[in-house]
């Protein structure tokens, strides 16, 4: 027993080196993409800055964006998992109902997301940069042969490392990938994840230096007796969310509709709306950042509201156009736009202090955040780490549950679960496979609950091989009663993941 002790404990510490390796490499990885489309933005932003001096170069530039989202879009022509966020595709990859090579998509998503991006188009970095890390990991996992298990840990060390680098979020790249991505709070998945994402970190800040992405001065706490503004604007932020997943889920079938433009093509709609709007407007495109920085200078509601619908708008168009490109960054901007339109209301009202709508602007992000994306927990860690301050994560908390509760009365689902779902995947009922595992958490008022083993109407081939309570290891025979909290390592085979997880999660459904 001892030795199996020591075999366990040399295993864990060599997964735990892998993941740091993931970390390292994620890190370099992204920084250089981050680099890359920043770099990309300034140039076009300084060719437009130009045209207006010599419009002779608007049709050059005109040409030169057209040409950036065309090759974009052969490349995911090339490799249709090249396109979009990435996110959903990680998501599925880690249930078992989706099978990558990780090079293919790694040079494409790179290069694809770098001109896309970088043009100026309403796309974020950070999912991109989510699937880059998961490539990452893949790669790293090949490299040192690991195990199918250890292989999907490294997958996620990957993807949480991603948005680490792009966001100089640590803490918050571990949360979004075991609440949103993994769905899974196993000590051998956020421990890695951890490493890995601290790691990317380190590598990133050597480069881009240690100040957070979103520099945010703020030294005013929310006032207690304010308080019902945050209820006010969580369900603000609820409602608007719930209409954004619908408008981004359902734009694409206007894509479709048109007869004329292949679907690797589609690019060339947002890049001929984005010319005038980057002529005319060139500090308001990209994924956002220098916008949020700058919302607390403007203090005319009208045109907070008409900056918000040309955000909203152009972010479903460039989005569902196909391209390289995520939604994150431009969630978080329409999150900030909303905070600052409703905190300027109330000032206009006399219902608020100037001083409290950068607050307002801050808590946003977390709140459009958690009910687009139904992370609550990763978007308070997230916007407390990008702003640099833990002092106001109690309003940040009320803010973002309000919303996620708003959005769940109005059906709102999860955005990247959703966009998974779209994607037709191939489950294969062959029982032909290798053994392989899979490691569930049981939820308090679970199906599996306070149940005995014998009484689980298991998935068809499925082995209880261990169940982890607390510091303790249980070899389970049929009599061994399941209590909220265990996590249980099944053996299933390899074929039947993704349809062994989805049976579940029905299983985790509360009680009746």
């Amino acid at each position: 027993m001892e030795s199996e002790d020591r075999q366990t404990r040399k295993s864990n510490l060599r997964l735990l080196f892998e993941a740091l390796v993931v970390g390292l490499v994620a890190g370099i990885v992204v920084g250089s993409f981050r680099w890359l489309i920043g770099q990309n933005l300034a140039m076009w932003q300084k060719g437009y800055q130009a045209a207006h001096a010599n419009p002779a170069l608007l049709w050059l530039l005109a040409g030169g964006v057209l040409a950036s989202v065309i090759v974009a879009g052969f490349l995911v022509k090339q490799q249709p998992h090249a396109g979009g966020s990435g996110i959903p595709e990680v998501e599925l990859q880690l249930q078992g109902k989706l099978q990558l090579a990780w090079w293919p998509i790694f040079w494409r998503k790179f290069v694809g997301g770098v001109l896309s991006i970088g043009s100026g188009l309403f796309l974020g970095r950070e999912g991109p940069s989510i699937q880059l890390g998961s490539t990452v990991g893949q790669g790293v996992a090949q490299g040192f042969k690991a195990s199918k298990s250890d292989s999907r840990v490294l997958l996620a060390t990957g993807a949480a490392s991603g948005l680490s680098a792009a966001f100089g979020a640590p803490l918050g790249g571990a949360m979004f990938i075991v609440e949103e991505v993994f769905h899974n709070f196993s000590p051998r998945v956020w421990l890695n994840a951890l490493a890995g994402a601290i790691m990317a970190n380190f590598v990133v800040s050597n480069v881009f230096g240690q100040t957070p992405v979103l520099a945010i001065d703020y030294k005013h706490s929310f006032p207690i007796l304010q308080y019902w503004q945050l209820l006010l604007l969580g369900a603000f932020l609820g409602l608007i969310g719930r209409f954004y997943q619908w408008g981004l889920l359902n734009f694409s079938h206007v894509y479709q509709k048109i007869p004329v433009l292949p679907r690797w093509l589609h690019g060339i709609i947002p890049a001929l709306i984005l010319v005038p709007v980057m002529y005319y407007f060139p500090g308001y495109v990209g994924g956002g950042n220098n916008l949020i920085l700058s919302l607390n200078q403007i203090h005319a509601v009208n045109v907070l509201v008409l900056i918000f619908l040309l955000r909203i708008s152009f972010s479903i168009v460039s989005y569902d156009s196909g391209l390289p490109g995520g939604i994150f960054l431009p969630i978080l901007t329409m999150g900030a736009l909303l905070g600052a339109v409703y905190g300027q209301f109330m000032v206009d009202l006399g219902l608020l202090d100037q001083k409290l709508v950068v607050n307002l602007i801050i808590f946003s992000m977390a709140g459009l955040f958690s009910a687009i994306v139904r992370s609550p927990f990763t978007a308070i860690m997230l916007i407390a780490e990008m702003v640099g301050s833990l002092l106001h994560l109690m309003p940040l908390a009320v803010v973002s549950v309000a919303a996620y509760v708003v959005n769940e009365l109005l059906g709102g689902v999860p955005i990247y679960e959703s966009l998974a779902g779209r994607m037709q995947t191939k489950e294969d009922n062959d029982y032909v496979g290798e053994a392989d595992q899979l490691t569930i958490s049981i939820y308090e008022g679970s199906q599996l609950a306070d149940h005995q083993v014998k009484d689980i109407a298991w998935p068809d081939r499925t082995l209880v091989r261990v169940i982890h309570r607390g510091q303790k290891d249980i070899i389970p025979n049929g009599n061994t009663k399941l209590l909220a909290g265990d996590l249980l390592v099944l053996e299933i085979d390899e074929n039947q993941r993704g349809l062994v997880y989805d049976k579940m999660a029905s299983l985790q459904e509360a009680k009746e």
